[in-house]
């Protein structure tokens, strides 16, 4: 269930406003400047490849170096899940909008993009890794308020990140194949997914409240009743 969690997580901030658009302007911009369907495909899974392993690498880093500390890792496993409950609770109203603030997060100006397409693969991968490390406000709070927690609180901590990357990579990938199939209509669907993209937000912001309610009862409120 926790694979799928990080899966999901992954899912959820690739179709999140801010990623959203930052992943249609990309792959968008990508097939203006090439003309094979074959090299646009390429170029889309390098870009997509390298979304995807800068939030596995980042995340697996964030675990190693927390775990690695004796102190921290004993501070973890004492005390993890009582900090889950409202974490997970403060992830949630972040996802019902009830929480807002502005993150500041990377930018690249096109014709920064255009140099980098120019460089071939490479770019494109150079383009993933930077359009993933603009986090917005959802993105960092599903990353380091709910990934990290989770694979903290679980013994497959390390598998974590790189299914989260996966799942930011899925509908970018099915994105990079509509426009390298021809079907021009691939970015229209696409955003059509960010009114889909509003309920899972709030289903998945109501989950994660409920869950941290029963964290809360279960760690914090059990244990000073005893």
């Amino acid at each position: 269930m926790i694979l799928l969690s990080a899966l999901w997580l992954g899912i959820l901030t690739s179709i999140s406003p801010c990623p959203l658009a930052t992943n249609i302007a990309a792959v968008s911009f990508l097939s203006k400047r090439i003309n094979h369907p074959k090299t646009v495909f390429a170029f889309g899974m390098a870009y997509t490849l390298g979304r995807m392993l800068t939030y596995a690498i980042l995340g697996v880093a964030i675990i190693m170096s927390l775990v690695s500390v004796p102190s921290i890792a004993s501070f973890f496993q004492e005390y993890m899940n009582k900090i889950l409950g409202p974490l997970l609770i403060i992830v949630g109203l972040f996802l019902l909008d009830i929480i807002r603030i502005n993150i500041a997060g990377l930018s690249i100006s096109q014709e920064k993009q255009q140099s980098l397409v120019d460089y071939g693969i490479g770019g494109a991968f150079a383009l993933g890794v930077i359009f993933s490390l603009s986090f917005c406000p959802v993105s960092a709070a599903l990353f380091f308020g709910s990934l990290i927690p989770l694979a903290l609180n679980s013994r497959l901590g390390i598998v974590l990140p790189f299914l989260y990357g996966l799942g930011t990579g899925l509908p970018v990938i099915i994105l990079a194949l509509g426009i390298a199939l021809g079907v021009t209509k691939a970015s229209f669907w696409f955003k059509k997914m960010s009114a889909f993209e509003r309920y899972t937000k709030k289903i998945t912001g109501v989950i994660f409240i409920l869950v941290g309610l029963y964290y809360i009862w279960a760690y914090i409120i059990s244990a000073l009743i005893v």
